[in-house]
């Protein structure tokens, strides 16, 4: 049996020449060591305590289950079960489909994953963030502020219905192009036609890819990378120019200043010199109002792209006209090659000084005359072309209303944040409120830090939410603001003394880090070798190997016992005791006491 690291190393090798057609990719699915490291990678997440259209969960996981699902592999009898569909609110209101897959095909799909990833990381274009290692909206937004410098348009792409539309022929055409593995192909096929259950009804799949599944996001993302080089062509030959011409207007006061010095320099008479160094001075300052370069200039242009999953925005030095043509092509290429419709709502083009939106931020780009020295020493206008990427307080605002921490009140004509007491969450303890508290303000800094109006729009965040607090445990306790807050103060901090399960004295500390703006961590933007030969330790599988229970200490056949989470055990069993004892959401149990278990938690 062949080690998964250098099965994968040997893929990774192969990944960034463009025209290596893989072959026997199948038979590692064989691989049972491959299986191990996908269980030992997904079993920690909630959600395979759910069940799926079989009924069945990661519980009572065990080698025999993995040793059956590989021989349903090897005869290709393996046959995923149709997802389990349920439904998820998304912000504008609506709903949006989510497939629960079983657990057996959660494990076959890390297993492809792991393949896939393997052969396209290094072959993906490096504007391509979602779904990525090493990739996020962060780095998105930050290939933004470094590369979209003096934009003049955007174009905000969005595809209509992109994961529920993508063609599964032109899918399994794009694998086609890098994979020459048939039964490979065929696995691939199998999920895409697996379809779903909706209220113990079977619908058939005839496009889309399961939103929910594991091996979903990285196959959009190998849809999509035709269009990252679609665009990359299209850039390259759009790219004109090596830089915009010179302003002839600001030309004409630099040569005009020019004279005025070469003339200082055989001045004698000081009263003239003065009078030079004065004109001198006054067009320096006429010159900083006027741009050194052509704003349109026909003969330099340039176009950026980034994209995130199916949102994509694009970065244009040209006309506005150019921008109308490339958004057209762009709308036939994905009509006829992939298939797929732009969103007309979504797909907006912008004026660059105006704000485009992209994954919850809005982007612009400066317009500022403002001098800074640089490390020369000469004063440049620094700012100007610069990207700014700023939160609007219409995000805060729709954020804090989600939450109910918040009501809006016009008062003398001014809308108002007044922060309100959250009635849902009265019931519980004080500490547990707190925390809650601190886990959505921290959420939302985590991830809007990089905004360059951060420390101004957060400190408003930070107030409604320290407000509704106040007001949430005032309503708590029947009492004020004021006594609340002279209860638990202490010097500059909101503190809440606890007790935890053990009686050991603990507490909690309302957020109080601020809101100053973070730079985001950089990585290498050239495309490297993936990392996915860094494989975790299936030590799960282990504990499973020694046949051991580790509950009464017989030996035999013996199961994975899970729970979806700790604090939902009360400690009540001897198995809760031992499970909360070890921190462990696993435990390897024999027949006797896997049954014993069953029954306790059915009653």
């Amino acid at each position: 049996m062949r080690n998964p690291e250098q099965v994968l190393n040997n893929l990774i090798v192969h990944s960034k020449v463009s025209d290596y057609k893989f072959e026997r990719l199948y038979r590692n699915l064989f691989n049972e060591q491959m299986f191990y490291i996908a269980y030992q990678r997904i079993y920690a997440k909630p959600g395979n305590m759910t069940p799926g259209a079989d009924g069945k969960t990661i519980d009572q996981m065990s080698t025999q289950r993995i040793e059956r699902l590989i021989e349903s592999l090897k005869n290709e009898t393996y046959q995923p079960v149709p997802a389990r569909r349920t439904y998820i609110p998304k912000k504008n209101g609506k709903l949006r489909p989510l497939g629960i897959p079983s657990f057996e095909d959660k494990l076959v799909q890390e297993v492809t994953r792991i393949l896939l990833e393997a052969i396209y990381e290094g072959h993906f274009e490096c504007t391509s963030h979602g779904f990525r290692p090493f990739k996020s909206c962060h780095t998105a937004m930050d290939d933004i502020q470094k590369h979209f410098t003096g934009a003049k348009w955007f174009i905000e792409g969005d595809i209509k219905g992109f994961f529920d539309n993508i063609d599964h022929n032109v899918l399994i055409d794009i694998l086609k192009l890098r994979i020459s593995d048939e039964r490979f192909l065929r696995l691939i096929r199998k999920f895409l036609n697996a379809g779903y259950m909706e209220k113990w009804t079977y619908h058939k799949t005839y496009s889309g890819t399961p939103q929910g599944g594991i091996v979903s996001p990285i196959l959009a993302n190998i849809y999509l990378d035709q269009f990252d080089k679609y665009i990359k062509e299209y850039a390259e030959n759009f790219n004109t120019g090596k830089g915009r011409r010179v302003n002839p207007e600001y030309n004409r006061f630099c040569n005009k200043r020019n004279a005025l010095k070469r003339k200082l320099k055989s001045e004698m008479d000081e009263s003239v010199r003065q009078q030079l160094m004065d004109e001198i001075q006054a067009l320096k300052a006429k010159m900083v109002t006027i741009p050194y370069n052509m704003a349109m200039d026909e003969n330099y242009k340039r176009m950026k792209y980034v994209r995130y999953a199916d949102d994509f925005l694009i970065g244009v030095i040209g006309s506005k006209e150019d921008c109308k043509k490339m958004k057209e092509d762009i709308t036939i290429y994905m009509r006829d090659k992939l298939k797929l419709e732009l969103s007309d709502e979504k797909t907006l083009i912008t004026h660059s000084h105006e704000h485009a939106k992209f994954l919850g931020f809005e982007i612009s780009v400066q317009k500022s005359n403002t001098l800074r020295r640089n490390s020369l020493g000469f004063t440049r206008r620094s700012f100007q072309g610069k990207v700014v990427i700023s939160l609007s307080p219409d995000n805060v605002e729709k954020k804090l209303l989600a939450l109910k921490a918040i009501r809006i009140k016009d008062i003398q004509g001014r809308r108002l944040w007044w922060p309100e007491s959250r009635g849902y969450l009265v019931g519980k303890k004080e500490e547990e409120i707190l925390m809650q508290y601190n886990l959505e303000i921290r959420g939302f800094y985590n991830y809007f830090s990089i905004a360059n109006n951060i420390a101004a729009v957060g400190s408003g965040f930070g107030y409604a939410m320290r407000f509704s607090l106040y007001k949430t445990l005032a309503n708590k306790h029947n009492s004020t603001i004021s006594k609340v807050r002279n209860k638990y103060r202490k010097d500059k901090d909101f503190v809440i003394p606890y007790k935890d399960k053990n009686g050991k004295e603990k507490c909690v500390v309302l957020y109080n880090q601020g809101f100053k703006r973070q730079t985001i961590n950089d990585f290498p933007e050239v495309d490297n070798l993936p990392n996915t030969c860094w494989l975790p330790e299936p030590t799960l599988v282990d504990r499973l190997k020694t046949s051991c229970c580790e509950l009464c200490g017989q030996t035999g056949n013996v199961v994975m016992h899970h729970v979806r989470k700790l604090t939902l055990l009360k400690g009540e069993n001897e198995w809760e005791k031992l499970m909360l004892k070890k921190r462990r959401k696993t435990l390897v149990v024999c027949e006797t006491c896997n049954a014993k278990i069953q029954r306790a938690s059915e009653k």
